[in-house]
């Protein structure tokens, strides 16, 4: 049987794997949604820098503890053992990307302006869309891509080190 060399294949490598998207999609997500609210400026970005840490923090704990396991549930409905590796990504980051924006475009707000308030929920349907449109593609074509070149690369260099002892 042929192992898939793309995901994580053990705690450590999820580890790994986690911090690998999280970190890039904080970084890249934040601010351009940050941008498209408030301006791209020098000022809108720094204040958007202060909060990314608290906002990483909140990612990995809704990504472990609350997406992961929903999607786990999600994706066999909509994907049958034959579909091809592509496929599974694919609806892995649609509804990774659905339910995290949800919930981050809430509490991102909430995150931002320091407070808890109905703001989030009254610009809902503005904002969302937007966050998602911008998560999706992010995820797609940047973090998601490099988190399993650098899984592939790990596994390669395992099977090197194998192979020489």
């Amino acid at each position: 049987m042929h192992e898939e060399t793309r995901l994580p294949r053990n705690g450590k490598e999820f580890i790994l794997f986690l911090a690998i998207i999280s970190i890039l999609s904080v970084n890249i997500i934040g601010p351009l949604i940050m941008g498209f609210e408030f301006g791209f400026n020098k000022d809108v970005y720094f204040d958007t820098l202060q909060v990314i840490p608290i906002v990483w923090v909140c990612v990995v704990i809704l990504v472990t503890f609350v997406a992961n396991p929903l999607v786990t549930k999600l994706v066999p409905k909509f994907v049958k053992p034959t579909d091809s590796f592509n496929a599974r990504v694919l609806f892995t980051i649609l509804f990774s990307v659905t339910i995290l924006s949800i919930l981050l475009t809430i509490m991102g707000s909430w995150i931002g302006m320091g407070e808890i308030s109905w703001e989030p929920f009254q610009r809902f349907f503005y904002s969302w869309p937007r966050n998602f449109f911008i998560a999706f593609w992010v995820e797609t074509l940047i973090a998601q891509p490099i988190a399993r070149l650098a899984m592939k690369k790990l596994h390669a260099s395992q099977v090197r080190k194998t192979v020489k002892a």
